[in-house]
């Protein structure tokens, strides 16, 4: 029965709250294919120093990477502050 098990594997995407353009498409395409890979995606936003005051810019920045990896897989864990990072969860869509 152990052995029938399946592993679900998590992989960790971060960013920074004012994470630029070019970095964000970067880490999606990352992103993109760990899902297509069947691994579970942590994105998160590390605030670190005063940069806890961009709270709102770190959820916009995941809620826009939730949207388009949609057609890839759902959000299991909407954007929550835990400490000084913002963190959510994408399961991959089944084959």
């Amino acid at each position: 029965m152990k052995s029938k098990a399946t592993k679900v594997i998590v992989k960790e995407i971060r960013f920074g709250p004012q994470t630029d353009e070019h970095d964000y498409e970067f880490k999606k395409k990352h992103a993109i294919k760990f899902l297509q890979e069947g691994a579970k995606l942590k994105a998160f936003v590390f605030f670190k120093g005063r940069s806890i005051i961009f709270k709102d810019q770190g959820q916009i920045l995941l809620l826009r990477l939730a949207q388009e990896l949609e057609e890839y897989g759902k959000v299991e864990q909407m954007p929550k502050l835990e400490g000084k990072r913002m963190i959510m969860y994408v399961a991959p869509k089944k084959k």
